[in-house]
């Protein structure tokens, strides 16, 4: 690294500090206030900001630049205009306009719209979102937008997701004020994404179809050693894999994305990456760059970036925590306990307000973060069960117990840990364990939710907490306004115990893997909805509509079609799957193992030949075993051909959802059975694609 940290980081970004530098005092000073309160940008404004960007633009060896958005594809979408502008003379010169800064016509057709948007209707605007920073990527520029339809309707991620910050500040803002915090002007959500992910050499990923069309393996017997000495969690960091960390940190880094730490994670071949805490919107953007330079850079250093859910059958999958909190534009972190939470009403009030929209809205949570990969992971005792609950810890519980009870809370203060040897450093011991099982954990100071799969863009979860929690808020506030002194005291007390005792059973300390905590879970009356097609028409049930549109977060058609585009995506993904496996056992994997019988059954023939009377039963037993594995699996590939006509036929797709979940993933579980059985008896030499062994170890 040939500069130093400081030096590299945000270099590439055209940021505050750069727009302090280069923008007349008034233009930096409207620009500024369009950023921190969500003013209106006069186009006089984009013009001075416009021309600045592009000099820096240009300085950085920019050529063109784009407008940089995310569809409901889940990914991202740019299309690049140069700077360029001929002069009619035979010249050119560089030009970017603050119109062509604040709005982008990219068609809108060939997107994702769930209904909003007819074919032949394609007009769509992207909008610059001044809130993101513009960055340069190779030589564009790329300026954050929002993305919405000639008629209004928003057609991306960001969209509600700003919507639902603005909401979520709207309804905190009134309750601090209450309270008497009347100089906070804005509540700001912050999100910490801990992204997951695996490494495997290129050359093994490009002989492998089904990681290429699915991201994931269809098949693959266990190798002789898994997960279980517990030895690669925080291991040591091979070669190869540290030095792609490196060169991604410095990429992140440039950028402005705080990475901050990196290790390996508990499978092989699996690791995390985690940033410093950001405005949710910035760090729902910055994770989608941080998952697109992992593939880029893993790319470089020959190797491939696997986001997938869950890539291998048989040992961890990968998921994407997010760490979620409230902090004033003050400063104050409103989820912060202090020394003595009992105390600490304005605490408190936040921590049930969580605690309400949690379990009022479990169903959305999990809607949230419902695809066809997480649904692999959750529930697998790798991941949190697809019941959603809360962990608020021994004293956080015992807090809120008291106020149910009205009783009086004894804390138990500061407590040294002391290890043993003296030379070991004493230290003040957190008031509460970590729970590893539970979906949504207090960890401190912010929640963690847990339940988000490593490729899921992370602005559904998010959308889904802060609209959820500007709800609970709106209601405390409702019944707060207009009280002061001693009134709103009492009010404040009786709101915090009704709102604990209506809502304690989405409160679970206990072990969330446990078939005892489903039992208890049914007997309180939470939902658990295990797959994708079961958990989505949850999201147009009419409390949810309700909350939304209340909200102004999205509109029905809005809500309506994200269910249609979700419920499309579950399918495609499984036919796809489906598809993948038909081709690969027929074309691949049962030629390969008629070659290997072929030389099996010579092999026999050539020893009775050299040597009349010898035996060949190792021969022939494998030979029968084989055979009857690939008669099993040709009698179940032609069952798969037929359920995929069924599917096919479907033009409902939550019809077609469900027979995918219910029937075509158990007909493909068979059949990946049998393939696994197959190639543990063949050599690696005959096998059509590298095997787990190659996969996760030869790094």
């Amino acid at each position: 690294m040939s500069k130093s940290i400081p030096e590299l980081y945000g270099s590439l970004v055209f940021n505050d500090s750069e727009m302090k530098a280069r923008l007349p005092k008034d233009i930096y000073k409207a620009l500024a206030k369009t950023i921190n309160s969500g003013s209106h940008l006069e186009l006089d404004v984009a013009n001075s900001v416009a021309v600045a960007m592009k000099e820096w633009a240009l300085e950085h060896g920019a050529t063109h630049f784009t407008h940089w958005f995310q569809p409901m594809t889940g990914i991202t979408a740019e299309k690049h205009d140069s700077f360029l502008s001929p002069t009619g003379v035979g010249e050119a010169i560089m030009e970017f306009s603050g119109k062509e800064l604040v709005k982008g016509e990219p068609d809108a057709s060939s997107f994702p719209s769930g209904g909003l948007r007819a074919t032949f209707e394609a007009r769509g605007y992207t909008a610059w979102d001044p809130t993101s920073f513009a960055f340069i990527k190779g030589h564009t520029l790329c300026i954050p937008t929002a993305f919405c339809s000639y008629s209004g309707e928003a057609l991306d991620k960001k969209t509600p997701l700003l919507r639902s910050m603005e909401a979520v500040s709207k309804e905190a803002t009134h309750l601090l004020h209450i309270l008497g915090k009347t100089d906070v002007k804005r509540v700001n959500t912050t999100v910490g994404a801990e992204q997951e992910y695996f490494l495997v050499d290129k050359e093994c990923y490009r002989l492998r179809k089904d990681l290429i069309f699915c991201r994931r393996t269809l098949f693959g017997a266990p190798a002789p050693k898994g997960q279980e000495m517990d030895d690669h969690y925080f291991g040591s960091i091979k070669p190869r894999v540290e030095a792609f960390m490196e060169e991604l940190n410095e990429e992140l880094w440039k950028l402005g994305i705080p990475a901050k730490t990196e290790h390996n994670e508990v499978a092989p071949a699996q690791h995390e990456l985690a940033p410093v805490f950001e405005s949710v919107n910035v760090a729902v953007d910055h994770n989608q760059l941080v998952m697109e330079l992992m593939k880029k850079v893993a790319d470089r250093h020959d190797l491939a970036c696997l986001l997938h859910e869950k890539p291998f059958e048989g040992i961890n999958g990968s998921g994407k925590h997010n760490n979620w909190a409230l902090s004033t534009d003050t400063g104050e972190n409103l989820l912060n306990p202090g020394k003595t939470p009992a105390e600490n009403t304005q605490f408190l009030l936040f921590l049930a307000a969580v605690v309400e929209a949690v379990d009022d809205y479990a169903d959305l949570l999990r809607i949230s973060v419902a695809t066809a990969g997480n649904d692999h992971r959750l529930g697998a005792n790798e991941a949190p069960p697809a019941v959603v609950s809360m962990f608020l810890g021994e004293e956080l519980e015992a807090v809120v117990d008291s106020i149910k009870s009205e009783t009086y809370f004894e804390g138990k203060g500061a407590v040294q840990m002391s290890i043993g040897p003296k030379v070991l450093p004493h230290f003040t011991k957190d008031n509460t364990d970590r729970n590893r099982t539970s979906p949504f954990a207090f960890t401190g100071n912010k929640f963690e939710f847990r339940m988000p799969g490593s490729s899921l863009s992370l602005s559904g979860p998010n959308v889904i907490l802060n609209t959820a929690v500007a709800e609970s808020l709106a209601g405390f506030c409702k019944v707060l306004e207009g009280l002061t002194g001693s009134e709103l005291d009492l009010a404040i007390h009786k709101l915090l115990k009704d709102t604990f005792t209506d809502h304690a059973r989405i409160i679970f300390n206990g072990n969330g893997y446990t078939d005892e905590w489903l039992a208890e879970a049914k007997k309180r009356g939470l939902p658990n909805l295990k797959s994708t097609p079961e958990a989505l028409p949850h999201l147009i049930a009419e409390k949810n509509i309700e909350l939304f549109t209340k909200h102004h977060v999205l509109t029905k058609e809005e809500l309506f079609s994200r269910y249609e585009i979700l419920l499309e995506d579950y399918a495609k993904t499984i036919h796809i799957e489906a598809k993948t496996m038909e081709e690969m056992v027929q074309k691949d994997f049962l030629p390969s193992l008629f070659s290997y019988v072929n030389d099996l059954a010579c092999t026999g023939s050539t020893k009775k030949e050299l040597v009349p009377g010898i035996t060949t039963k190792a021969e022939e037993k494998l030979i029968t075993k084989l055979s009857g594995l690939a008669d099993t699996i040709s009698d179940e590939l032609d069952t798969l051909k037929d359920m995929i006509g069924t599917a096919e036929g479907m033009d409902d797709y939550l019809k077609a959802g469900t027979y995918y979940h219910d029937t075509i993933l158990a007909e493909m579980e068979t059949i990946r059975l049998a393939v696994n059985d197959a190639e543990v008896l063949i050599p690696e030499d005959y096998l059509p694609y590298p095997t787990y062994d190659a996969l996760l170890f030869y790094i």
